[in-house]
């Protein structure tokens, strides 16, 4: 079972005045798909308050997949990318390109997303779009490669068990 950590960048999310359906949305995706969801944070728009709570839970927490959603857009204050640029070690473009490649074929606009995959030390960090519907969309298409790219990264998996 693969741990994971949920962040939801959004201004008005952290002083309550929007409700996290993104992020409840992902957690309920995941459990049902058998991962354990160890946090679940709502951090401004901030780039310094997204890089700390990606640095905690890989660093600290130590968990195998972060998901960020929210923040990847064109408004200044949507600063994920750059905060998920900063904490990488390596990057997982593929990732988010697919998301992108396939969001293209339901909406022209996901042409507009920035997010960006990559890795940090061990933990696998993915930014997702905001809507609910794009999240769910995102998360149908790439769990199963996600889930194999986790067993590879971790070394659990049962070819990795192999060798």
């Amino acid at each position: 079972m693969f741990k994971v950590g949920i962040i939801t960048a959004s201004d008005k999310g952290y002083i309550g005045e929007r409700e996290d359906e993104s992020g409840k949305l992902i957690a309920q995706i995941l459990e049902e798909r058998n991962y354990k969801v160890e946090r679940k944070a709502i951090v401004p728009d901030d780039i310094d308050a997204i890089f700390n709570e990606i640095v905690f839970m890989a660093d600290d927490l130590k968990l195998d997949l972060i998901l960020t959603t929210g923040g990847t857009g064109f408004s200044l204050r949507d600063v994920t990318p750059e905060a998920t640029l900063k904490a990488c070690d390596r990057m997982a473009n593929g990732i988010s390109e697919a998301i992108r490649a396939y969001s293209l074929r339901i909406t022209p606009r996901a042409m507009l997303s920035r997010g960006v995959s990559g890795i940090r030390n061990k933990t696998l960090i993915i930014n997702l779009p905001g809507s609910p519907k794009a999240v769910k969309e995102s998360l149908e298409f790439t769990l199963d490669s996600i889930y194999h790219g986790l067993e590879i990264l971790t070394g659990r998996g049962s070819e990795c068990a192999r060798k």
